[in-house]
């Protein structure tokens, strides 16, 4: 293609300092407070760079390259914890000083001929750019779930034949279809004979939640091992009251100190103190 065809290709290319350093006042103005004040000034010279060196390919039509430097600038993006409406609105004022400093001394028809050149040489590649952001994210967030459901619900053994599950963090549905799991599989594994499921980290509980305790601790029972519901905290006694939420079934401690030792009492075993 002819780079003459492309009515910004020679004015980036000579105007790429100036346009550089009006940007990143920009984005640096568009910033959360919170994350500008952790971001460095090059960081945002060089996702700038990075963009201009996107734009230029894609007037040159370097296809070969140019999915795979919009992939990997998406990617570093998505790291640095920048919202797709930052991106977007950071790719929309760098279209608007483009647009000013090309303008300066255009009259309208002129000015309008460029917002058709606007739509035809850059929304293509903003578009594109913030495509395989959504992607980079929605890889990253699935990533990261998958990662969390790993780690949510470990159960750990503490003594012989006794196991603790720290639960911490809201349950959902899914996470307590995966809890149930760990759990009868680690029971199996263990050979566990008591289990403590520890809720100290469960922010809420609510009638949902209850209904999931209650239905890990009745699994637990069918595969032959004991079940204590420990950490209940007083106001999450008082939720479950208010609730009407029968727990009568169901061991239950304040603590998971207080588990433990009525989990050596039911394996025969007791804490004792020795003397000096």
């Amino acid at each position: 293609m002819n780079d003459l065809s492309n009515p910004f290709m020679e004015f980036i290319q000579l105007n790429r300092e100036e346009l550089l350093k009006n940007w990143t006042e920009r984005m640096k103005e568009l910033d959360d407070q919170k994350v500008s004040n952790v971001i460095s000034d090059q960081v945002y010279s060089t996702i700038s760079n990075e963009y201009m060196n996107i734009l230029l390919l894609h007037f040159r039509s370097v296809d070969k390259d140019m999915v795979g430097k919009i992939t990997e600038f998406s990617q570093k993006v998505v790291q640095l914890g920048w919202s797709l409406k930052y991106i977007s609105t950071s790719l929309a004022e760098l279209n608007k000083v483009l647009f000013e400093m090309m303008t300066v001394d255009k009259n309208e028809e002129e000015k309008l001929n460029l917002v058709w050149s606007f739509d035809k040489w850059i929304s293509p590649i903003n578009n594109e750019i913030l495509h395989y952001y959504a992607s980079s994210w929605e890889r990253t967030v699935s990533l990261q779930k998958i990662a969390l459901q790993e780690l949510s619900a470990p159960l750990i053994p503490v003594f012989d034949n006794i196991t603790v599950m720290p639960l911490v963090g809201t349950i959902d549905t899914e996470r307590a279809k995966r809890i149930m799991e760990n759990l009868l599989e680690g029971v199996v594994k263990h050979r566990a004979e008591v289990v403590l499921i520890d809720i100290t980290g469960v922010p809420v509980v609510d009638t949902m939640v209850a209904h999931h305790i209650i239905q890990a601790s009745e699994a637990v029972r069918l595969v032959g091992a004991k079940c204590l519901i420990v950490g209940i905290r007083p106001e999450i006694a008082q939720t479950i009251v208010n609730l009407g939420i029968d727990l009568s079934q169901v061991i239950t401690k304040n603590s998971l100190q207080k588990g433990i030792e009525a989990a050596l009492e039911m394996t025969n075993r007791q804490i004792v103190s020795l003397g000096e």
